[in-house]
Parts: C-alpha cells; structure tokens; sequence
C-alpha cells in the first residue's frame, strides 16, 4: 500500500436549501419588490424583475441619468466594431464577433466594462486610476467617462478575436 505524502482534500462543503418561509407568510428580514414582488434581503436591493430581451429593454429600465451614459458606451462600441453583433447575454448588453468582445453593465456608483481578462494587463498603464478586476473594468459615475478608452480596448478585442494571440 503506497502512502501518499499530499494532504487529503479537504471535506467539500455543501450549501443547504433556503428555508422557505410558510406558506401565505413573509419573512421579517425580507424585501418584497413592488415591481415584481420577488423577495430579498435588502430593501431596494438592485435587481432586474424581468428578463430583458435587448439593449435597448436594457438601457431602459436603467436610472434616466445613467441612459445617456450607457447609450454613449453603447454607440463607441458599435462604432469600434461595426461587425460586431448586439445581444444580451448574462444579463448585459454583448457585443459578439465569433466570440464575446465586450459586455458592459450598469451598477449603483458604476459601469462596469467586461472586455474579458486578456486587455486588463494590455491597458494597464491607461486604466491607473480605475478598479479593476480579472477581466472587469469599473468606470466610476461620478467621474467623467472615457469614451476613448472604450473605443481602443473594443478595437483590440476586435483585433485580437479575429487574429488571435497576435494582438497582444
């Protein structure tokens, strides 16, 4: 018998179902949604009630000071990749050009751009200033957008989606 000198895997962890409350009853911590009545944790907690079907559902159930905005990074996207096909996917605006070039979403205090992880280290330098993540970009509300930004890093996911590695 031959001992191995690895560490036994930990025990995996398993999640337990959500208690339900009883039927006809609501949980004191919940929030109900006036809109959609779904029930969550927090009150006015950001969520969509219903399952948008395009960009333009999408940019509409938004905040009317966020529309502009996600209209703006909407129209630089398309004209950075004119091939480019507008879908929604994860629940975001997507644009796809024989694979996902870029989603973005907006959140409370941001905009978040989702170019995947590959530019995030290409465009370092001009995303000092930014909080980042593994392929997450966030793009502040209370500072000006740089739409310029937007339209280089849609341009290198063209580039590097139709010639692969040799973008970089």
């Amino acid at each position: 018998m031959m001992v191995s000198s690895y560490p036994a895997p930990a025990a995996r962890a398993f999640k337990l179902p959500r208690q339900k409350a009883p039927a006809g009853k609501v949980r004191e911590s919940m929030w109900t949604c006036p809109k959609c009545g779904r029930q969550l944790k927090k009150e006015g907690h950001n969520h969509y009630c219903v399952k948008v079907q395009s960009v333009d559902a999408y940019i509409s159930i938004q905040p009317e000071s966020v529309q502009p905005i996600l209209q703006r990074i909407r129209e630089t996207i398309r004209a950075a990749a004119p091939e480019a096909v507008e879908k929604i996917a994860y629940q975001m605006p997507t644009y796809w050009q024989g694979k996902n070039l870029v989603h973005f979403a907006a959140h409370q205090k941001h905009i978040g751009l989702y170019p995947g992880d590959e530019a995030i280290p290409v465009f370092a330098e001009r995303l000092k200033g930014y909080a980042t993540s593994k392929g997450a970009i966030r793009l502040p509300l209370d500072r000006p957008i740089d739409y310029g930004l937007i339209a280089d890093i849609v341009k290198w996911r063209v580039e590097y989606v139709t010639k692969g590695e040799k973008a970089k």
